[in-house]
């Protein structure tokens, strides 16, 4: 599995502008709905807000996986973005993400969706990966960086 073959350099936001999770939320939805017209955008910010009612999103480490399930969407979406500042996701070790990766998925694709988050997630363990993420430069930066993962 290549997180490539999910995602499209035009989901790659290299610095996000909001600072709290419901508008970080809303600015890669916005970024998605924009290379996906037919994305329910309020209905994405939905799913993905009453996820994190279940509970936060923010794995730790800097690092937020919010993601959700979609009517809307036929295949599953894979957005990207990064906040050099960090964001409170409420995550579980209380620091601030600086790393956000969101998956959208079809009501139907419970497996592969989970199999994509899991892949997110052991990624993101890797120090070095965090580290080479925040230093890549801009959305080419890190395009290269994720081609490879």
């Amino acid at each position: 599995m290549r997180l490539g073959e999910y995602l499209d350099t035009e989901m790659i936001i290299p610095e996000l502008a909001s600072a709290t999770k419901a508008e970080v939320l809303r600015e890669i939805v916005d970024a998605v709905h924009q290379h996906i017209p037919e994305l329910d955008p309020q209905d994405a910010i939905q799913v993905l807000l009453d996820r994190e009612e279940l509970g936060s999103t923010g794995i730790g480490d800097g690092i937020a996986i919010p993601h959700g399930k979609l009517e809307s969407v036929d295949h599953i979406v894979v957005a990207v973005a990064r906040s050099s500042a960090g964001v409170d996701f409420d995550a579980l070790d209380h620091a601030p993400c600086k790393i956000i990766f969101m998956v959208l998925a079809p009501e139907q694709v419970a497996g592969l969706h989970l199999r994509i988050l899991a892949h997110i997630s052991r990624l993101l363990k890797d120090s070095e990966f965090r580290r080479n993420f925040m230093e890549a430069e801009g959305r080419d930066g890190l395009w290269q960086l994720l081609q490879g993962t």
